[in-house]
């Protein structure tokens, strides 16, 4: 059952093409991941979807409605997370989740099932002021705000950004119970680390799609060769590589230098045409989403 689709989605800003002919669908109870760096589109995407801008060209429905016509139902039946912290700061943990339960016609303790997992590791903290909270408890309270109504929709923008790895991987637990309430999540995140938390993803760059698969077949489908490199100095073997006209690719990763050669690329090659002063360690690895992302952005 389809729940969300889009079609020839575009928005500019001035000159600045923000969304370029976005297309995709998802189906109902399933975590679809939109994965990008900051300024990638996402943002907008996500304001578009909950009626919150106008897109300059193409269609979006929810649940069936419309986006532009039929905007007050969607707002109904959808929660809305945003990037930056929205709550009201000067309001108690209690205070904020009873005045969203109250917008919407309805109590905490009515729905309280609902975000019982969640507010459980709030409760300790419910009479103290939201600004005072720590990054990971204000995403878990704006979650179960934006979940304290039932939606059937929950849009969530870059969620655990700024939040410590801990919390990032307690939330997607939470986010993995919500789905098997049958809940439909969007969630956008500038880490590709969380893309294997979804169903499906979308990878975003400048406005545009790239690919929407299964985190599991975008990997299968990488058909280059991949090796890690580290020594004592990347910077000089960054150069020496991208210098070399049978190396598509070459580009940092953390500690190592990630080098991309065609299929079938012999990397025992390599180390008579390397020039450094410290020893240097090549091996060939597998490919993350990272580097999915590296190869189709390249195209």
């Amino acid at each position: 059952m389809i729940e969300i689709s889009a079609y020839g989605v575009s928005k500019s800003y001035g000159r600045t093409k923000a969304l370029d002919n976005i297309c995709f669908e998802t189906e109902k109870g399933e975590i679809f991941g939109i994965i990008g760096p900051d300024g990638a589109g996402k943002t907008t995407l996500f304001r578009i979807m909950t009626t919150l801008m106008l897109a300059d060209s193409g269609t979006v429905t929810v649940a069936g409605y419309d986006v532009v016509k039929d905007f007050s139902e969607i707002r109904r039946i959808i929660g809305y997370m945003p990037g930056r912290f929205s709550l009201y700061k000067d309001l108690s943990v209690e205070e904020n989740l009873s005045f969203f339960a109250s917008v919407f016609g309805t109590t905490v303790e009515e729905n309280y099932h609902l975000v019982a997992d969640i507010y459980r590791q709030l409760e300790p903290f419910k009479k103290r002021r939201a600004d005072a909270l720590s990054g990971g408890m204000k995403q878990k309270l704006a979650l179960c705000c934006a979940m304290i109504h039932k939606p059937r929709v929950l849009f969530l923008d870059e969620p655990t950004t700024g939040v410590d790895p801990v919390s990032r991987k307690e939330f997607w637990n939470m986010l993995s119970r919500l789905k098997n309430q049958g809940v439909t999540i969007i969630v956008s995140t500038p880490y590709m680390d969380e893309a294997g938390m979804c169903d499906r993803i979308a990878l975003i760059m400048n406005g545009r799609f790239l690919k929407i698969e299964t985190p599991s077949n975008m990997l299968e489908q990488y058909d280059r060769t991949l090796f890690s490199v580290r020594s004592d100095n990347n910077a000089s073997l960054l150069r020496q590589f991208r210098g070399m006209p049978d190396i598509k690719s070459c580009y940092p990763f953390g500690e190592t230098l990630h080098v991309v050669a065609d299929k079938g690329f012999d990397i025992s090659s390599l180390h008579s045409r390397l020039v450094s002063s410290s020893p240097v360690l090549i091996e060939g690895i597998r490919p993350t989403i990272e580097d999915c992302f590296m190869e189709l952005n390249e195209k």
